[in-house]
């Protein structure tokens, strides 16, 4: 689906990201890379196909748009460099001219030498493109430049007809701010608060849609 926003046209894909066309820049957020290794080191048992299926997703994208950046909203990885953390080494073999650039998030906690090994650019705070600020979690005082954030997994509720009830990730976009969906499968969703003119974009398996 594409939108305008802020005189920028913006591509929603139902792969949870965002496509920045004119700069080809693609937007996702809360990857957690290495999340399910971490809950198995805890003793609780989680698939090992997860973080594979992300890649594959993030795999989509680029091949279905070719972006020249990747820039990550935070929390890229999980706490700590593990097994599922290195499959994203071998992934980012295979997109060795890809400039990667990650705002750092609450769980991204990392040696800077493991960022550097990578080729991933940090930045603590946030990444000024404008119209656009890029930032982990929405920011309490806003100016000229419209907040693309992650963090807190935006959902949306919506009924059927014969009582049918399901939820789903969306992006939304409200006046001073934008949340993307978390890129991982494995992650809960949280509701937001509707305030006027703030507008929901669900995502569906088959596309994105306007809610």
């Amino acid at each position: 689906m594409n939108i305008n926003c802020k005189g920028e046209n913006l591509i929603l894909s139902k792969n949870r990201a965002i496509y920045w066309e004119t700069k080809k820049i693609l937007i996702i957020s809360d990857l957690h890379l290495g999340k399910g290794a971490h809950f198995r080191k805890a003793g609780i048992q989680i698939p090992v196909t997860l973080n594979t299926t992300d890649l594959n997703h993030l795999t989509e994208l680029i091949r279905e748009f070719n972006p020249d950046h990747l820039l990550i909203t935070g929390d890229m990885f999980h706490y700590q460099m593990n097994s599922e953390a290195e499959l994203f080494r071998a992934w980012r073999m295979n997109y060795p001219y890809l400039k990667i650039t990650l705002i750092k998030g609450n769980h991204d906690l990392l040696n800077a030498e493991d960022y550097a090994n990578l080729a991933i650019v940090t930045y603590p705070k946030e990444f000024l493109c404008r119209p656009f600020r890029f930032i982990h979690d929405r920011p309490t005082v806003t100016d000229e430049y419209y907040n693309i954030t992650g963090h807190i997994h935006p959902g949306v509720t919506m009924y059927g007809k014969a009582r049918q009830v399901i939820r789903l990730p969306c992006f939304y976009f409200g006046k001073t701010c934008a949340i993307l969906p978390a890129f991982s499968i494995f992650t809960g969703l949280s509701k937001i608060k509707a305030e006027k003119g703030d507008l929901f974009y669900a995502i569906t398996p088959e596309k994105v849609i306007l809610v």
